[in-house]
């Protein structure tokens, strides 16, 4: 059926998200998903919008999602964020694709790390945006000075991903006074894990947009909520794609759940802590195996064993029934990346090591 192909499909190559296996026992730390269940208020927001009948659902939601930006900008209201300055999507991904095409297609090429998120390449080969990889240095970190070259916007994880190393926001700043033409993309899917918010320098640099996923830190991967801050500008420009693609990316079972997580601060800030002091007992155990870890900000770690293939090791675990990511790309093909689990789905990793290598 190829042959009914746009000649843009043909020249795709599509994002490969993590493996979603369906089978049962397994211990699943390949896709960072959050090892604990969202807030309670969650599944009560949304079986309130259920009442009735689903009577509610005969109806569209709410295309500007205005309840869900409000509570965004009282979580952010710190930093003097209002509503106005919010932008709401099907997730983070969808968010940045809309980023992709409203801020980052110019005449110049974009630029981001050679080791980041790998959606960022998909995005400009379904948009045809120019980009140029700008190499991380040896120990996987961001050298703003090599970020000096005229570009047409620069992307940045921050937390990186899939290394979790976090770049100072005294760099971002650097950055954005280098580049004030530019627009700055941040994106800090896993900041909630012990990073700094890029959100609190928005209101000082209008060339700034930070992106967040409720997926990770609230535990609602299966909701599909994201959203970008930054001021109105950029906003504005963000709303116009949005509406000339799809003008209901939120239902109202998303919007009453995203609003019920966001308000529920002291679950939010348990879940979170729980994972960091997990992440931070996991990388102990991995360096008494002899596992090269990297520093992590993220509800992840990024390792390689100097002894040890780590195609290799991540077929072991698989055969446990462990899942781990292994990513076939140059200047990682040795390293695996390790999601957070419970402190009991972490022991049972490091068993299942501790036979494998010995």
């Amino acid at each position: 059926m190829s042959r009914y192909w746009s000649s843009l499909v043909h020249r795709l190559t599509p994002y490969v998200p993590g493996e979603q296996p369906k089978l049962s026992n397994l211990v699943k730390l390949n896709t960072n998903e959050n090892p604990y269940p969202p807030s309670a208020r969650v599944a009560s927001a949304i079986a309130d919008e259920l009442a009735n009948g689903g009577a509610l659902l005969r109806l569209y939601p709410d295309p500007g999602a205005e309840r869900l930006k409000e509570a965004i900008a009282t979580r952010f209201a710190d930093a003097g964020i209002t509503a106005q300055q919010v932008f709401v999507g099907n997730g983070s991904d969808e968010v940045l694709a809309h980023v992709f095409m409203a801020l980052l297609r110019h005449p110049l090429p974009i630029l981001f790390p050679d080791i980041s998120y790998s959606f960022y390449p998909v995005y400009c080969g379904l948009y045809d945006i120019a980009y140029a990889t700008v190499p991380l240095d040896d120990n996987f970190a961001i050298r703003i000075e090599d970020y000096k070259s005229d570009n047409g916007g620069i992307v940045i994880a921050n937390p990186n991903a899939p290394t979790g190393c976090f770049l100072p926001l005294a760099s971002i700043e650097r950055l954005l006074s280098m580049h004030r033409q530019s627009v700055v993309v941040v994106d800090e899917a896993y900041v909630d894990f012990g990073g700094e918010s890029a959100i609190a320098l928005i209101n000082r640099h209008p060339n700034l947009l930070v992106v967040h996923t409720l997926s990770k830190a609230y535990s609602l991967a299966g909701l599909r909520v994201g959203y970008a801050v930054g001021q109105s500008e950029l906003i504005e420009a963000l709303t116009r794609v949005k509406d000339s693609f799809n003008s209901y990316p939120l239902d109202r079972l998303a919007i009453a759940g995203a609003v019920a997580a966001i308000a529920d601060r002291e679950h939010f800030e348990g879940t979170r802590q729980a994972v960091m002091r997990s992440r931070e007992a996991l990388r102990g155990a991995l360096l008494e195996l002899d596992f090269e870890v990297l520093p992590s900000f993220a509800n992840f770690v990024f390792v390689r064993h100097p002894r040890h293939d780590a195609g290799e090791l991540a077929a072991a675990l698989r055969q446990r029934g462990i899942l781990v990511r292994h990513f076939k790309l140059a200047r990682i093909d040795q390293h695996l990346r390790i999601t957070i689990g419970t402190d009991a789905q972490c022991a049972h990793l490091i068993e299942a090591l501790q036979e494998i290598l010995h």
